[in-house]
């Protein structure tokens, strides 16, 4: 029976693959955040507590601020390699039950920023890859687009019947494609994702920004 973090540790291992190959100065779909930048994240919040909190806190923004820049400098494959190994001993993520929860879409999407910024193609997945991805979707898609400029119907291109819906209104707009692209778009990654729009232009318009 597989890990029930499998899916952590194989996205993990894709994200760290794509860091490795673009290089620290490479862009992102992370506004403002190279390569480098990007891997500094992952690896404080993998398990630096200390440090993670001045990412959402103001008043302990210079201690974040200075390990990113203590791990900018580091060797940066030795670094993603620290990534590529998995959460540190104590941390929470550390825990198979919470690494399978918090970090198999984040670093789906977080490998997707690298990739897409840089036309890397997509890495071959299992065939039980769209199902999870859809599970995902149908968990977090509603939280991700609480506020959508229109009613949106996200669809499994494919399987209509498959839908997760967000939003209020008359103009609906239905955005189809594969779940993990639709995962992108969920999480604010629209110009990136694989989707196509079925809708009026105008309402199509304010879906695609």
């Amino acid at each position: 029976m597989p890990a029930v973090n499998e899916r952590a540790r194989v996205e993990r291992g894709h994200t760290c693959d794509a860091l490795l190959a673009v290089g620290p100065t490479a862009p992102t779909l992370c506004e403002g955040w190279a390569a480098n930048d990007l891997l500094a994240h992952l690896i404080i919040r993998d398990g630096e507590v200390s440090n993670a909190i001045g990412a959402v806190i103001p008043a302990f923004a210079g201690r974040y601020e200075s390990r990113v820049a203590e791990l900018k400098s580091s060797d940066y494959a030795e670094v993603v390699e620290k990534l590529r190994q998995g959460p540190p001993r104590g941390s929470l993520f550390a825990i198979p039950a919470m690494d399978a929860v918090a970090n198999s879409t984040e670093f789906l999407i977080h490998g997707m920023d690298v990739r897409r910024a840089n036309d890397l193609p997509e890495p071959a997945r299992d065939e039980e890859f769209q199902s999870w991805a859809w599970s995902q979707l149908a968990r977090v898609g509603k939280l991700m687009l609480r506020r959508p400029p229109v009613a949106l119907a996200l669809e499994w291109s494919g399987r209509p019947e498959r839908v997760v819906r967000a939003g209020s209104g008359n103009r609906v707009v239905t955005v189809i494609g594969e779940p993990s692209e639709l995962l992108l778009y969920a999480f604010g990654r629209r110009a990136a994702a694989d989707v196509r729009y079925v809708g009026l232009e105008s309402a199509v318009e304010e879906a695609r920004h």
